[in-house]
């Protein structure tokens, strides 16, 4: 358990960077269905692609302590399930999003019991070998 948590923090935090970062070089054009949305949702876009690339990062920097801090992975988990949890708010003011945007939802909201499930699991392994 410990070793899957520390390759789904690698994982989450690389892929956070990369893909805020593409959202601060696209703009627009990295969010699924608004190519179109005009100067305010490019500035907001961005914006958020710099936050979330921040989010990578934090998540790079909990994956690089020894052990993984388990309050970390609740924290940066709780705000990853907030982001599902904002879609699925989203659908029911405003309806159905692009395909892509329900793929999104649908990895956050699942993915989010299992970071639970594993965020103290390295801290449990060093306690068992200590």
């Amino acid at each position: 358990m410990a070793r899957a948590l520390r390759v789904l923090a690698w994982v989450m935090g690389i892929a956070c960077v990369a893909i805020g970062l593409y959202h601060v070089v696209g703009g627009n054009a990295a969010i699924a269905g608004a190519e179109d949305a005009g100067a305010t949702v490019d500035s907001f876009g961005r914006f958020m692609g710099a936050i979330f690339t921040g989010y990578g990062l934090a998540w790079l920097w909990a994956v690089r302590q020894k052990p993984v801090p388990a309050v970390a992975v609740r924290v940066l988990t709780g705000v990853f399930l907030l982001g599902g949890l904002s879609r699925v708010l989203s659908i029911a003011v405003e309806g159905r999003p692009h395909g892509f945007q329900v793929v999104l939802m649908t990895i956050e909201l699942a993915l989010s019991p299992v970071y639970f499930w594993l965020a103290d699991a390295e801290e449990r392994a060093a306690r068992a070998r200590a």
